[in-house]
C-alpha cells in the first residue's frame, strides 16, 4: 500500500491553548494528532494508534524526521524558559514602582478636588467612543495566545456596539495587526509593531497617542487589552481602564476588579536524569505603604504634569511586559506538549518500523525454505 494511507493518532497533553495538539505533516506522510476534544483524546496511547501501512523505507525516512522535529521543539522550549524568566523579572521589578507611582497621582488628585484645576487625564466624562489598546505577539507557535487576546478584544468590541458606543482599535503586535488589516470594517487608529523585549521608548510611542486622543476629546475612555501573566500554564486576558485614571488607585479591569498579582512565579533552569528541566518559586512582591500625611513643597499641578506621562508610560510598559511573559510561557508549554508528542510518534513509527523489518526477514526465510524444499 502506498505511504499516503497512513495517518496516525496521539493523545496530545493539556495546554494554555484551545487546540493544544501538533501536526507533524509531510506531502507523503500526513501525521495529524487530534485536540482534547477528539473522542480518542481520552482513550489510553496504546488503543488509540491505528495500523500502520507503509513501506520500511518510508517509515525509516518518517522516523528521522521526527527526530528532526523533537530536536527543534525542545530546544525552543528550553529557550522559551530562559526567556520567561527575564521577563517576569522585569515585571516584578518594575511592579513597585508603577503600584507606588499611582498611588501618588491618586493622593494628589484628592488633594486638588477641592481647587478649581482642570486636570483632563484624571476627569472622567460621558463616555461616547473608547480606544482600544490591544497587545498581542509578534510571533507564533505559542498555542491559543494571539487567540485568547484576539477573542477578547472583539467580545469587547461586542459589548460597546451593543451599549452605541463607538471604538476605535489601536493595534500592538504583529499578529494583532496581520488580524485587523484583514477586517477593514473595524476602525484602528495605528499599528505598531514591538519588539523582542518592551522597552519604554516603545511604551512611549503608544503613550503619546493615547494622550492625543484622550486629550483631544476624540475618545472618551481609553481601555489596554492584554494578556497578564498567573503562572506557567496559566494566562488571563484582561481589560485595564487606562484613561481617566482610576480612583482607587489601583490597576483595575471595566468591572472594577483589581488585576494586581499578589504573587509571582519565577523559573530557574536545572537538569534532572541528565536533561534540562523548569522548576519554580512562588514569591511575594512587597511595596511600600503610601503614607496619608505626606505633603508636597511643589505646586500639586506641576507635580501632575510631570508624573501622568510617567503613569502612562509605566502602565503600558508593564502591559507590553506582562504580556511577552504571558507569550513565552504559552510557548514553552506548547514546545513541551510538542516534544512529548514527537516521543510518544517516534516510539510508535519505532515499533511498527521493527515490525516491519522482522516480517520481511521472516518472509526471506520462508522463500529460502520453501525454495529449498522444492529442489529435493
Amino acid at each position: 500500500m502506498s505511504c499516503s494511507n497512513l495517518t496516525m493518532w496521539v493523545s496530545s497533553k493539556p495546554s494554555l491553548s484551545d487546540s493544544s495538539s501538533l501536526s507533524f505533516c509531510s506531502a507523503m506522510n500526513p501525521f495529524q494528532l487530534p485536540s482534547q476534544n477528539s473522542p480518542t483524546a481520552n482513550q489510553s496511547r496504546s488503543s488509540s494508534v491505528t495500523p500502520i501501512h507503509c513501506g520500511i523505507r518510508e517509515l525509516r525516512e518518517r522516523i528521522d524526521s521526527v527526530k528532526n522535529t523533537q530536536k527543534i521543539t525542545e530546544a525552543m522550549k528550553l529557550v522559551a524558559a530562559a526567556k520567561v524568566r527575564r521577563a517576569q523579572e522585569a515585571v516584578v521589578n518594575g511592579r513597585p514602582f508603577s503600584e507606588t507611582l499611582v498611588e501618588v497621582l491618586y493622593n494628589i488628585n484628592e488633594q486638588l478636588q477641592t481647587e478649581d484645576i482642570d486636570v483632563p487625564l484624571t476627569k472622567a466624562r460621558p463616555v461616547k467612543k473608547v480606544a482600544l489598546v490591544v497587545v498581542t505577539g509578534d510571533r507564533g507557535l505559542c498555542g491559543g495566545f494571539n487567540n485568547a487576546i484576539i477573542k477578547k478584544a472583539e467580545a469587547r468590541m461586542a459589548e460597546l456596539r451593543e451599549l452605541g458606543l463607538e471604538y476605535t482599535v489601536i493595534s500592538v503586535g504583529k499578529k494583532g495587526n496581520s488580524y485587523f488589516l484583514r477586517r477593514p470594517y473595524i476602525p484602528v487608529d495605528r499599528f505598531l509593531e514591538g519588539g523582542t523585549l518592551p522597552t519604554a521608548k516603545e511604551a512611549q510611542a503608544i503613550a503619546d497617542d493615547v494622550f492625543s486622543l484622550f486629550v483631544s476629546e476624540e475618545v472618551d475612555k481609553v481601555e489596554l487589552l492584554y494578556t497578564k501573566f498567573v503562572s506557567l500554564v496559566k494566562a488571563s486576558p484582561v481589560i485595564h481602564t487606562l484613561l481617566p485614571l482610576s480612583p482607587k488607585g489601583e490597576i483595575c479591569d471595566v468591572n472594577g476588579v483589581c488585576v494586581d498579582a499578589a504573587e509571582d512565579e519565577f523559573f530557574r533552569l536545572t537538569t534532572r536524569e541528565g536533561k534540562l528541566t523548569v522548576e519554580r518559586d512562588v514569591v511575594r512582591t512587597k511595596t511600600e505603604e503610601f503614607s496619608p500625611i505626606l505633603q508636597f513643597e511643589q505646586d500639586p499641578v506641576q507635580i501632575l504634569d510631570a508624573l501622568l506621562p510617567l503613569y502612562l508610560n509605566s502602565q503600558i510598559l508593564r502591559a507590553l511586559q506582562e504580556s511577552l511573559a504571558s507569550e513565552l510561557a504559552a510557548r514553552m508549554s506548547a514546545m513541551s506538549n510538542a516534544t512529548d508528542n514527537a516521543v510518544e510518534l517516534k516510539k510508535t513509527l519505532s515499533i511498527a518500523y521493527n515490525r516491519a523489518r522482522q516480517a520481511k526477514i521472516t518472509g526471506e526465510i520462508i522463500e529460502i525454505v520453501s525454495g529449498a524444499q522444492a529442489l529435493v
